[in-house]
């Protein structure tokens, strides 16, 4: 039994209104955000809960992991966070430090917020893509990091005193980051004063710049690969984010190679794995019932359980939600297309449109949607 998923028409779309309140300075450069935010996070609580689970970063399939460890650059300046108020310049954004906690060596590294964004990228993004799409990612990933400290938000951090003070990890339940030092043995030798110098231009081109909607940073998600569309945010997570629409990305087929996959189970370990019942014929009745706007599963019945195309991907790992079936005596077989929860900047389709000469602007604006790239320091005018 084989069945395709097609294209489905796009859902009925309800609008976020947040409502603006109390107004908060942002670092040093007075940046004021208020209960519009606090809105923001709610609304975003889902995706920021589950944004880890559901994402494959572009990176994954070019860098291999490193067996050295660098030692941390050694700083006497505290963290800053919130802090005082209007009429200061950009310069303050350089003396921003983001605290992270590096997992695998149990301690805390700091470091200033655009060397944050610069490991961030490094990690997350291939060195050979267009230098527009890593200027995209750098802005992608500055938004991120901008807002979470703006919301004081420490969801995801691991309990215990190692991780204390730390304000993100360096894993996809936030942003993956590598220090530069430790990042750079990883490429080939006669690559990195070419990579070092094409990064250095991504974050230097793109500094202080982030996502805004409606006048404030966005939840700023992406993933590697798409199968062709993106997804709107409540089809894979729970609550719509007006910015996180489902759009084309038809750069992903040509250009990934974590497009398309296959990967095959015994039907005991399927049924196991989903916590269901074999029906007495042994071989699984699967039925869709529901299809999302960006192509991808969003609700079908195996034998009498009803599950979520998010669910089973999660349950068996598969890479995406998108995905045909074929079933031979004792064995399903699935076929994935696209890598990722598929919410947001698809990295690879990003890549894409860099490749055609697209802008880095361009680019963000397109998978977040009714959005603009603002300098940060330029909204204090604004209140």
């Amino acid at each position: 039994m084989k069945r395709m998923i097609g294209r489905a028409a796009a859902r009925g779309r309800r609008r976020l209104r947040p409502a603006a309140a109390q107004w908060l300075t942002l670092f040093g450069i007075g940046i004021m955000l208020g209960i519009t935010l606090a809105a923001f996070k709610l609304s975003a609580a889902a995706v920021d809960e589950h944004r880890a689970k559901g994402r494959q970063t572009a990176i994954e399939q070019v860098i291999m992991p490193s067996n050295e460890r660098t030692s941390p650059e050694k700083r006497d300046k505290p963290d800053r966070g919130l802090t005082a108020g209007k009429g200061e310049s950009d310069s303050e954004l350089e003396q921003i430090i983001v605290s992270v906690y590096l997992t695998k060596e149990k301690r805390i590294e700091r470091v200033p917020l655009e060397v944050y964004v610069r490991g961030v990228v490094a990690a997350e993004m291939p060195m050979d893509f267009e230098l527009e799409a890593l200027k995209a990612q750098a802005i992608a990933a500055r938004t991120y990091i901008v807002r979470r400290l703006a919301l004081h938000d420490s969801s995801g951090m691991p309990q215990g005193n190692e991780a204390k003070g730390a304000k993100v990890t360096d894993t996809v339940d936030h942003q993956v980051y590598v220090p530069l030092a430790e990042l750079t043995k990883r490429w080939p030798e006669d690559k990195r004063t070419s990579y070092s110098e094409k990064l250095k231009q991504a974050i230097d081109q793109t500094k202080g710049r982030i996502i805004t909607y409606e006048g404030e940073p966005i939840q700023a998600v992406f993933f590697s690969t798409s199968n062709g569309y993106t997804e709107n945010s409540e089809d894979y997570w729970v609550q719509e984010i007006p910015y996180l629409r489902s759009v084309a990305s038809p750069w992903d087929k040509e250009l990934s190679p974590r497009y398309k996959e296959t990967i095959q189970f015994d039907l005991a370990e399927f049924y196991r794995k989903l916590g269901i019942e074999a029906d007495g014929s042994g071989k699984p009745v699967i039925r869709v019932i529901h299809k999302t706007a960006g192509d991808r599963i969003g609700d079908l019945i195996v034998g009498k359980k009803r599950l979520t195309g998010r669910e089973v991907r999660e349950k068996l790992g598969l890479a995406s939600s998108q995905f045909i079936w074929t079933i031979k005596e004792d064995s399903i077989t699935f076929t994935t297309y696209g890598y990722g929860h598929g919410v947001g900047m698809s990295q690879w389709g990003a890549n894409g449109m860099a490749k055609t000469g697209v802008k880095a602007e361009d680019i963000l604006a397109h998978y977040y949607s009714g959005t603009k790239v603002e300098q940060a320091s330029k909204l204090a005018s604004r209140y």
